[in-house]
C-alpha cells in the first residue's frame, strides 16, 4: 500500500495510491480506512510530505563508503543526530539554498516511518512498529558541518530534510538500491545490503534512546558519493520499491 498527503483546493488530505494514478481518500489517517466514493487523479492534486514527524531522527555514515569518503573511521554504534520537522518539505518542494553557506550537498536515503509507539523494542520486533518506508535527502551545509565540529545547524536549514513521494507499506528493507541523480547523472548508488547497522537494528538501538512515537521518521544514512547542489539543480532519490523523490535547488532569495 502506497499512503499519499496531498493537497487539494488549500485542504490537507491522505489518501491511498491504487495503481499509477488513481488516489482513493482516506476517512481516517489513523485507522487508514477508505472512502471508495471519493477519489482524485494524481495529475490533479499536489503531493506533500507523506509524513509530519514530531521528530526525524538521522543516522551518520551508515554505508562503509561513506565513512571511507568522509575519512571517519567505522562506528562501533550508530551515530545519530536530529533535524527538525521545520526542515521537512515534500516532492518537488524547493530546497533553499542560504547564503551563510558556501557548500549544501544532497544525501540521497531510505527513510523508515514508525507506525507503533516503540520503546526499548529488540531487533526482531521492530517490524511490528514500522509503518513503512519512503525517500529523504538529508540536504546538509558541508562546510558549516565542519566548522562547527557538530551537526544540528548544517542539518537543520528549512527545506533541508525532502520526504517522499509517498510511504510504501509493503516492502522488504534489506536489499534496496538507493540511487541519487544531479541533473539526471547518477551521482549515488549501493545497496542497503551495504548498510552497516540494519533497519531493525536502527529501530532497536534508537528505541533504547528515546521513545520513537507514530510518524517518526529514521533516516537510515546514505551512501558514498555526496556532493554539491547549486541554483536550479534537480535532485533525484530513487530507491527499488518506492519510487522518485525530485526537488529542485533555489537560492535563498530573502537572505540570513
Amino acid at each position: 500500500m502506497r499512503i499519499v498527503r496531498f493537497m487539494k483546493e488549500d485542504q490537507e488530505l491522505w489518501g491511498v495510491l491504487r495503481g499509477e494514478e488513481e488516489i482513493v481518500n482516506v476517512r481516517d489517517a489513523v485507522t487508514l480506512e477508505l472512502d471508495a466514493d471519493r477519489t482524485e487523479r494524481l495529475r490533479d492534486i499536489r503531493l506533500i510530505s507523506p509524513v509530519s514527524p514530531g521528530k526525524i531522527v538521522a543516522v551518520g555514515l551508515n554505508y562503509r563508503a561513506h565513512a571511507e569518503e568522509m575519512k571517519i573511521p567505522i562506528p562501533e554504534e550508530p551515530i545519530l543526530f536530529m533535524k527538525p520537522r521545520s526542515s521537512v518539505v515534500g516532492p518537488h518542494a524547493e530546497i533553499i539554498l542560504p547564503s551563510m553557506s558556501r557548500r549544501i550537498d544532497y544525501e540521497g536515503e531510505l527513510a523508515v516511518v514508525i507506525g507503533k509507539r516503540a520503546r526499548k523494542v529488540l531487533p526482531e520486533d521492530a517490524r511490528e512498529h514500522i509503518l513503512g518506508y519512503t525517500c529523504l535527502d538529508d540536504v546538509t551545509a558541508r562546510d558549516l558541518q565542519k566548522k562547527d565540529g557538530q551537526w544540528t545547524r548544517a542539518k537543520s536549514f528549512d527545506t533541508f530534510c525532502p520526504v517522499g513521494p509517498w510511504i510504501e507499506t509493503e516492502l522488504d528493507p534489506s536489499s534496496l538500491m538507493v540511487r541519487t541523480y544531479l541533473n539526471g547523472e547518477r551521482v549515488q548508488s549501493a545497496s542497503t545490503s551495504d548498510l552497516i547497522f540494519t533497519v531493525p537494528e536502527l529501530v532497536s538501538f534508537i528505541s533504547h534512546v528515546m521513545t520513537l512515537d507514530p510518524g517518526d521518521v529514521i533516516a537510515t544514512g546514505t551512501p558514498s558519493g555526496v556532493g554539491p547542489m547549486k541554483h536550479g539543480d534537480r535532485v533525484e532519490v530513487v530507491i527499488d520499491g518506492i519510487g522518485v523523490l525530485c526537488n529542485t535547488a533555489q537560492t535563498d532569495q530573502e537572505g540570513d
